[in-house]
């Protein structure tokens, strides 16, 4: 990079630039050239936000009453998942803070200004507005500004557009005018603006600084950020009103009890202690867990195949999208140009980059590549070097460059002087060794320098239309054999035979057609959201698939919507083209208000508010900028956009285990509080003591938290469409499905229950048959479970082997229970009798009956 004693020798900047006093006062009325920092919450604020939470005050609620019955195991455990809880809420809250300092960071590069007519280098903090500020290749813009000056400047503002081209600067002239509110949108060739942190790629310039800090495109970017809060998932609020409502009703029934009890029976202490037992076998306090444990391991689970999840609950919402919002550049496409095809003069079509090159073809290749930079810094002219190497021409000596002519405000090429004879090695030299040209540059100018008349002037121009019709960035190509001696001043002094055109395109990703055609048959609709051209967008929407591309809406056109008409519009148009980050934003917000579940991509800094705004955030980890990353809900760490597919069927499948677990933990809890109940209320001799409610727990907890999590995804899962935006988790239907199950259950561990004391047998033998009665039925629960579609029995084999955790949980259960009952030690800890052959099998007999009336559920709820 040039130095700033260089600079001072080239340019000319007596009595330029604000004085050291101006620069002072301005930056006493506006501030330092940064984003302010965020005042962040105090540690006891935070926590009193997060203990808030029904939830948390259900799994506080129900340790507080295992601590009161002496159940030290059951508290510990529900302490752990009040950790869990806790910190991940922690996580959240400190996420955007770290997005804006991410981009303080990023809008605060060093500048060279210029002040009281001397060159300096400052921190970027302290450039203020009316800044003289120099351009040089390689360096970051400091602040918004206006061209002053100008050579050759070409700004990479991909950061803000996502587009990976970079864009040509004019000037506009010397007097600071004002700027209407919609001048300066980043984007578009011939321009007189430049952004705070988008970067110089090739030429240079001055500009004159007309906002700073957060009146700046970058600014206004991290506005938006502060401003949108993170809601919390329809699933969480949900389960929180749930669990509220049931608490609620458990604790009614607890003082019910409780009531009952000591009126009946004298024994108030005692008819607590059986009011906190029913309210603990009634309350599904395993709701909350579930939900926690599931996406955790959820979460795990998917960064097995490189996707980091920086907001857990997104994992399930994403199973539920119904609108993908797509970035282009880098999210469909590689985010780097590629030459797509070449076109030698006279040939009747274009040759493919990956076909054979004839020989005409290689020099137009091989002079395109010698009429770019040595260590280029344009995507194209890397992408022209590449492909050089790629077919087999040896990169030339650098000091075989004789002269360089630079692309100018008035002619659109540039030009490259080589000596031929160290230069071109494999280019046959009819020039005896003398100096030779390349020429590359708009097609129109290129075939101008050539003195091509005006009929093969426009066959080259429909060319360049074709090529361009297919989404392809077109230059053409020119060499001089015969070079001047000396020099000429000028592209225009020599004598350029036209060789062709060269075209390029952001190649899509591998795999995105069939990931967009997966989509559609989740029922998922993908529209892309870009700051590329109306053409470009339409081609690569063609070329990976999606539907509704006839037509395109552009930011002007979204400008003249109201969001009335923008809502009916978006339901028949899937791309959206030349976007501005707020107009992201607002497409976001649209679709939201339209009752779509929204899912956004992107990897840039103008992607960061519709990431955090869209129900789901997706950000790309290779490419994309800390901002997007901090911003978005999941991180693609290889930018596989595939992978996002992968996650779309892993959170469907979270959603499904996770309603199968709830529906095993509703219907479980009917025969645990039936039969801790009905002894209450008629006065029958007590069932179930704590240990054996303690052991019926052991079996729930991991069937919940295991068992149900690896239970493989159903056959069509990614073949319905997404779960309706307003469908609930715990609908009618479910609710009433779940409790009929458990009915099932309860009445025929009340038969047996009834049935021994009608025979005359003792407490002991009473309660051993019902009791074992209760754990085949809680078994018989959970594989009823297992799906809502197939029969318990179907495909047993196959089960087996897909979620061998689940056979080792019955198996488990069933030894356990074998042990109390054959063990005297453990017998007689249970108060249990030693049952005979017959009572097992009568036990059997009821399970079964069991599944019969769970099945019949299914059928017929």
């Amino acid at each position: 990079m040039t130095g700033v004693n260089d600079v001072n020798d080239v340019i000319d900047v007596t009595g330029a630039g604000l004085s050291d006093a101006d620069a002072a006062m301005r930056f006493e009325e506006d501030g330092p050239n940064e984003l302010p920092s965020t005042r962040p919450r105090g540690p006891w604020r935070l926590l009193g936000g997060i203990v808030r939470e029904p939830m948390l005050l259900l799994l506080l609620g129900a340790g507080g009453t295992y601590v009161l019955l002496g159940d030290a195991a059951e508290a510990l455990a529900i302490v752990g998942a009040i950790v869990v809880v806790i910190a991940i809420t922690l996580y959240q809250e400190n996420r955007t803070e770290r997005t804006l300092f991410a981009l303080r960071e990023l809008s605060s590069p060093r500048a060279l200004v210029v002040r009281s007519g001397v060159i300096r280098r400052i921190a970027g903090r302290d450039v203020v507005r009316g800044d003289l500020v120099i351009l040089e290749e390689g360096a970051r813009v400091p602040a918004d500004a206006i061209v002053q000056s100008t050579t050759n400047l070409r700004i990479d503002e991909s950061l803000l557009t996502g587009e990976s081209v970079p864009v040509s600067k004019v000037r506009r002239g010397a007097s600071v005018e004002p700027i209407a509110p919609d001048a300066g949108v980043p984007g578009g060739d011939d321009r007189p603006f430049v952004f705070s942190g988008t970067v110089v790629v090739a030429g240079s310039g001055m500009a004159r600084v007309y906002a700073t800090g957060t009146a700046t495109a970058m600014g206004r970017i991290g506005r938006a950020l502060d401003t949108i809060e993170i809601g919390r998932t329809r699933l969480q609020q949900e389960v929180s009103r749930v669990v509220l409502l049931l608490a609620s009703i458990g604790l009614s029934v607890c003082a019910l009890v409780a009531v009952v009890y000591g009126v009946t029976r004298g024994r108030w202490l005692d008819g607590v202690l059986a009011g906190l037992t029913t309210a603990i076998a009634m309350v599904p306090e395993e709701f909350p867990v579930v939900l926690t444990i599931f996406l955790a391991l959820g979460a795990w689970r998917i960064a097995q195949h490189r996707v980091l999840t920086r907001r857990v609950p997104a994992i399930e919402t994403l199973g539920a999208a119904t609108v993908l919002c797509v970035d282009k550049t880098g999210t469909l496409t590689m985010n780097r140009m590629a030459m797509e095809a070449v076109w030698a003069a006279d040939a009747a079509a274009e040759a493919s980059a990956d076909a054979r090159f004839s020989e005409a073809e290689r020099s137009v290749v091989e002079s395109a590549a010698r009429a770019s930079r040595t260590t280029p810094f344009d995507p194209m002219e890397r992408a022209l070097v590449n492909e050089a190497a790629r077919i087999g021409i040896p990169a030339p000596d650098p000091v075989a460059l004789v002269r360089e002519y630079p692309m100018s405000d008035d002619t659109l090429a540039m030009a490259n002087v080589w000596n031929a004879w160290n230069a071109w090695n494999v280019w046959r030299d009819p020039s005896g060794g003398r100096p030779r040209a390349a020429l590359k540059g708009a097609p129109e100018t290129v075939a101008a320098l050539c003195g091509l008349d005006e009929a093969t002037t426009a066959g080259v121009m429909r060319r360049v239309e074709r090529m361009a019709g297919r989404g392809l960035r077109v230059l053409g190509v020119a060499r001089a054999a015969a070079v001047p001696d000396p020099l000429p001043d000028t592209v225009r002094g020599f004598t350029f035979d036209f060789l062709g055109l060269v075209g390029f395109a952001d190649p899509v990703r591998p795999g995105v057609p069939d990931a967009i055609a997966e989509c559609a048959n989740a029922g998922i609709r993908v529209v892309m959201i870009t700051g590329d051209y109306p053409a470009t967008a339409l081609h690569i929407a063609e070329e990976i698939g999606l539907d509704h591309v006839r037509t395109c809406l552009t930011g002007s056109d979204l400008t003249r919507m109201d969001d009335g008409e923008l809502r009916r519009c978006i339901t028949t148009v899937s791309v959206f083209a030349r976007m501005v980050p707020e107009q992201k934003l607002r497409l976001v917000t649209v679709f939201k208000a339209n009752g779509d579940v929204v899912a956004m991509t992107g990897d840039g800094v103008n992607d960061a508010p519709a990431l955090k705004a869209a129900d789901i955030g997706i950000a790309m980890g290779g490419r994309g900028t800390d901002v997007a990353r901090e911003a978005g809900a999941l991180v693609l760490l290889d930018d596989d956009f595939t992978s996002i597919v992968r996650t779309v069927r892993l959170g469907r499948r979270i959603y499904d285990n996770i309603r199968k677990a709830m529906s095993y933990v509703l219907a479980i809890h009917v025969p645990i509080a039936g039969m801790a109940l009905l002894p209450v209320l008629f006065r029958w001799p007590l069932l179930l003591l704590p240990l054996h409610v303690i052991f019926m727990e052991l079996i729930v907890d991991p069937a919940c938290s295991i068992a149900f999590e690896l239970e493989p995804e159903e056959a069509d899962v990614m073949r319905r469409p997404p779960r309706p935006p307003a469908a609930r988790l715990l609908d009618r239907r479910f609710v009433t499905r779940s409790l009929l199950q458990g009915a099932g259950a309860l009445a025929v561990s009340a038969v047996v229950y009834l049935a021994a004391r009608s025979q005359g047998l003792d407490e002991r033998d009473v309660r051993t048959l019902t009791f074992t009665t209760l754990i085949i039925a809680n078994l018989s629960l959970i594989f009823a479970n297992r799906s809502f579609t197939r029969p318990t029995w179907s495909g047993v084999t196959g089960w087996r082997s897909s979620n061998p955790a689940l056979w080792w949980l019955a198996g488990t259960a069933l030894s356990t229970l074998g042990l109390i009952l054959f063990v005297p030690a453990l017998r007689d800890l249970f108060a249990l009798s030693q049952p005979h052959a017959i009572d097992l099998a009568v036990c059997a007999l009821a399970g079964a009956t069991a599944v019969l009336w769970m099945e019949m559920t299914k059928k017929r709820v």
